[in-house]
């Protein structure tokens, strides 16, 4: 498959049809830049796992990142089953040179034979010629271990392995995101909200005004929020108090509903100054009220102009408030593999005449129902 990510990428389709696997494999990329492709691929129980049953017999991966004034930078990872783990069987960094047949190579390697390109000798060059004691590691990728010589190249690797994926959040009783936390340094309320307090204490004190517009977002979606409190409960420790006009005590976190703490999540990790080069996101809409969505399609659009977000979703209530152009339809094709489609590639002008998105999507118009 190959899909053009745009600032906002909300992908919607039926079950199993490979949304949530398109966000593992930007997850891999990211694993991969930031030399932890072995623990990634062990905690999706294999490489073995990852495949696609009975029709790959390795998986390949491939992301491009633009240069302002230059072409593109292209990266391409395949991994092969070896016994019980994996080889990197491929790996190439290049960029496409205009006027030229062949692309620059800064990395080209194959299995054990490690090529980089070095700029000293102005050749690609395996590793133990430039570096005799390096321990090069044969299950990471050459581009988390390569020197880092070149700035394109380097901020390339920087912001693929900066991307971050977010799964539902787990807000049981015990979950991190309803205890006091302990004070840290954090701009992002973390993956399972366990910087949720720091984030929002540091906005507060250094950015208040992305503060206010977190609280006006909850207010925006709960009429009766009057404002958050940080009362300390230890030294260094802080809970996260909700003050309601209903109400004439604070709800501390582990009395607010699910879809109110999600909500404070979503609304806190959105406006983040700390948002990463990519952010993925697994089924944001759970437990939101369908009154919500509006709120939370601004949401992402809005960060959407400092980081590129993906989104996978079952939610027709979402999509209601979303562009065809933010929109993409994924479906299962005979063979069992999927196929991807941007909605304002449809031609869908007189049907949107007429309909709003998600009632096309209910009745078939776009596609991926299954």
């Amino acid at each position: 498959m190959d899909l053009e990510l745009r600032p906002l990428t909300v992908m919607i389709g039926a079950n199993g049809v490979g949304k949530s696997s398109l966000l593992d494999a930007l997850s891999i990329l990211a694993s991969s830049a930031q030399g932890n492709l072995n623990v990634a691929v062990s905690e999706m129980s294999g490489l073995a796992a990852m495949m696609t049953y009975d029709l790959a017999t390795e998986v390949g991966f491939g992301i491009s990142m633009t240069v302002p004034g230059h072409e593109p930078l292209d990266y391409s990872l395949s991994l092969r089953p070896q016994g019980t783990a994996y080889q990197i069987d491929q790996e190439s960094l290049r960029r496409r040179r205009h006027g030229h047949q062949n692309p620059f190579l800064h990395i080209d390697s194959h299995g054990t034979d490690i090529k980089y390109f070095e700029v000293n000798q102005g050749r690609l060059v395996r590793p133990n010629l430039v570096r005799p004691n390096w321990e090069y590691n044969p299950l990471e990728s050459s581009l988390s271990q390569v020197p880092k010589l070149f700035r394109e190249p380097e901020e390339f690797r920087r912001r693929l392995a900066s991307s971050t994926f977010y799964h539902v959040l787990n807000v049981e009783p015990r979950s991190p995101v309803r205890l006091p936390q302990a004070m840290r340094p954090a701009q992002l309320p973390g993956k399972n909200g366990e910087d949720l307090v720091s984030s929002l204490y540091y906005l507060r004190e250094v950015e208040p005004d992305r503060f206010e517009s977190i609280e006006d977002a909850v207010r925006a979606a709960f009429p009766g929020f009057k404002r958050f409190d940080f009362p300390p409960v230890a030294a260094g420790t802080l809970a996260m108090t909700w003050r309601d006009n209903s109400f004439s005590r604070p709800l501390y976190m582990h009395q607010v509903s699910e879809g109110m703490l999600r909500f404070v999540w979503l609304a806190t990790l959105l406006q983040s100054p700390g948002l990463t080069a990519l952010t993925l996101l697994d089924e944001p809409e759970v437990s939101l009220h369908p009154e919500l969505l509006s709120l939370l399609a601004g949401l992402l659009r809005e960060a959407a102009h400092r980081t590129q977000i993906v989104v996978a979703t079952h939610s027709d209530s979402l999509i209601r408030f979303l562009k065809p152009n933010e929109v993409v339809v994924m479906d299962a094709a005979d063979d069992g593999t999927a196929t991807l489609m941007w909605a304002d590639k449809l031609n869908l002008e007189e049907w949107l005449d007429e309909y709003t998105l998600d009632e096309l999507w209910r009745n078939g118009r776009l596609g991926a129902r299954g």
